[in-house]
């Protein structure tokens, strides 16, 4: 395995202003240069080392074994609706120039379903033929989920609605349900086959491109590659990931666009579509935690080399 030294001397650690998003408005990350190219390396700050470990199994696969092979040059991608106010809905929406598919986050913490219900008819106002799909990243109870089913109107799927794979087999008699953290964060993420419909599948929480074709082609369900709010450079290994796959649901892979500024140009949409090419960056804003990213990454490689 490589060493620390090898690639901490050709690592930089960026910190990038965003819109507020998974309640945060700053994303810090590494980026690892390797023989393949530039990989990224961020796990959320409250990431414990397993975690934070599988992330940077990505990272290194990406850098110093490379991308698996696109089978197309553009990849499909969802529109994606924080949990703002009905009235920001427009704004947002106006990021994703094309898409035929938006993806509304729901159950915030402090908000309401009727908050929920009013931003996804936002969304049908402004795009009435869109498909929706809405993510709960496991709010909700079972009777919320089902409460929301059924007043949310038609949706594509339900992401995530409740925790538990067994809360999620309650909640599908009402609406087609996806399945994201009880994949990636379970130590078999084959447990959710046959009792969801759609698989949504993360690079960097599955440890790289490898395993997340590898799981798509084990559970057998339909994909949505998403992205974990990864700058330019994590992208091109997602964007890579669903593009290696056969067609499949629109990606969520367009949330670049809630970056201030980001360590490259930034990837455009056009009609919906975003173009598989890597990119070399040029921006490195200063990370303040630059230390922390050191220190995080010694332990993080030592944790793998532990269980190699």
């Amino acid at each position: 395995m490589v060493t620390f030294e090898e690639i901490a001397q050709r690592a930089r650690v960026v910190d990038l202003p965003m819109i507020k998003f998974r309640g945060i408005t700053h994303r810090e990350a590494m980026l690892i240069e390797g023989p393949k190219g530039w990989a990224e390396w961020s796990p959320f700050l409250e990431y414990e080392t397993p975690e934070a470990a599988t992330w940077l199994k990505c990272a290194l696969e990406v850098a110093y074994v490379g991308v698996p092979t696109p089978k197309r040059t553009k990849v499909q991608v969802n529109g994606t609706v924080p949990a703002v106010a009905a009235g920001e809905v427009e704004n947002i929406l106006a990021r994703f120039p094309g898409v035929k598919t938006v993806k509304v986050k729901v159950a915030e913490r402090g908000q309401s379903l009727q908050d929920d219900i009013e931003r996804v008819q936002e969304v049908r106002r402004l795009m009435p033929e869109a498909t929706i799909r809405v993510d709960a990243n496991r709010g909700w109870s079972v009777d919320q989920g089902i409460e929301a089913a059924k007043r949310l109107g038609p949706l594509e799927y339900m992401e995530q609605p409740c925790a538990t794979i067994e809360e999620l087999e309650q909640v599908r008699p009402y609406v087609k349900v996806a399945a994201d953290e009880s994949i990636r964060k379970e130590s078999d993420p084959l447990k959710v086959k046959g009792r969801v419909d759609y698989a949504i599948l993360k690079c960097q929480p599955m440890g790289g491109p490898t395993n997340v074709l590898k799981v798509e082609k084990e559970l057998g369900l339909r994909v949505t590659v998403s992205s974990a709010l990864e700058t330019a450079v994590g992208m091109y290994a997602c964007l890579a990931t669903a593009a290696a796959q056969d067609v499949q649901p629109a990606a969520g892979l367009g949330t670049g666009g809630f970056f201030y500024e980001d360590v490259a140009e930034r990837r455009q949409i056009v009609d919906g579509a975003i173009d598989v090419t890597p990119v070399t960056p040029t921006n490195f804003p200063a990370c303040k935690n630059e230390d922390f990213w050191y220190r995080r990454l010694k332990e993080c490689l030592g944790y793998l080399q532990s269980r190699s």
